[in-house]
């Protein structure tokens, strides 16, 4: 049997769960999120502990039981604590703000970059340390929409290999090369 497929989800407080076909809906104190469910796939419930099942051995069921569960456990986690992503903002004149529902990023380029917020997504600019500028905090539910934001804001500017100027995920490592010198 899978392994992950094998764990149970502990549900929290005030977060349930309901089956109608094939929509999966998880509730809970910050919203609902839907997903359709793979064929295959049942849910059982019991003290709290959500659990899921496949039907066959199939190589097919055994791939979207693991699948579900992991999909599944993110539901609830997003619906009880939500997801963030943060980005550092790094380079001279580089910087981002919030107007309204858009994010506005200055990332050397001729003209500003506006971003409307997509929805269920929140995001605030706060001052940087050091030689970060701002720092771009996404938060929302769905970790899936989070991270696609997080990777699509990054890809406006991602950072430079020489300088390591641009737009990366607050604690990523970008490795600089010496440049035409040979230092």
């Amino acid at each position: 049997m899978s392994r992950i497929g094998r764990k149970p989800i502990p549900l929290p407080k005030g977060v349930t769960y309901h089956v109608d076909g094939a929509t999966l809906t998880v509730k809970g104190p910050k919203g609902e999120i839907h997903r359709k469910i793979a064929p295959g796939i049942t849910f059982s419930t019991e003290d709290d502990i959500a659990t899921v099942h496949r039907e066959n051995d199939a190589r097919q069921s055994r791939a979207f039981h693991g699948l579900m569960r992991a999909l599944m456990a993110n539901m609830v986690t997003g619906v009880s604590k939500g997801y963030t992503r943060s980005l550092d903002i790094i380079g001279i004149g580089y910087k981002a703000e919030v107007k309204g529902k858009t994010l506005v990023m200055n990332l050397g380029f001729s003209h500003q970059i506006k971003f409307p917020f997509p929805d269920g997504i929140s995001i605030s600019v706060e001052k940087g340390k050091g030689n970060v500028n701002s720092v771009v905090i996404i938060s929302g539910i769905d970790k899936e929409k989070v991270g696609q934001v997080a990777a699509v804001l990054r890809s406006k500017r991602p950072p430079d290999s020489y300088k390591g100027k641009g737009v990366r995920y607050t604690g990523e490592y970008v490795r600089l090369k010496a440049g035409k010198s040979g230092q």
